[in-house]
């Protein structure tokens, strides 16, 4: 299933927060995220009818099975890309910033070949 890459980083908001607190919500992802609750709102909708994720009737967010896999993925590719990044000069905090964007576009060929040359 294809998601948008604002939904794959709201995912990845999630799967962030709910390793850090016990109970996510739509405002911990405004706060973390620095996008409107309305957008942030809309999201979660998507991502509700798309069974990647749960809200309860307290507005706690809860990643699905799928939800979680999804989001695990998103961020390991962030993270693989961002050490590959750094070991090829790039300052840590461009290598963040560039990371994040090119986690939603490269190819999971390319992933791997990446992956090969770290490890």
């Amino acid at each position: 299933m294809k998601i948008q890459e604002s939904g794959e980083m709201y995912l990845e908001y999630i799967l962030l927060l709910q390793q850090s607190m016990e109970n996510v919500r739509a405002i911990d992802i405004v706060n973390m995220s620095g996008y409107s609750k309305p957008s942030i709102s809309r999201a979660l909708g998507l991502l509700k009818n798309k069974d990647l994720i749960t809200v309860d009737k307290n507005g706690h967010i809860t990643l699905t099975e799928s939800g979680e896999s999804k989001a695990k993925k998103i961020y390991e590719r962030h993270q693989i890309l961002h050490e590959f990044l750094m070991k090829i000069g790039v300052s840590e905090e461009t290598a963040d910033k560039d990371a994040c964007k090119i986690e939603h576009i490269v190819s999971d060929e390319t992933i791997e070949a990446i992956k090969k040359q770290l490890y």
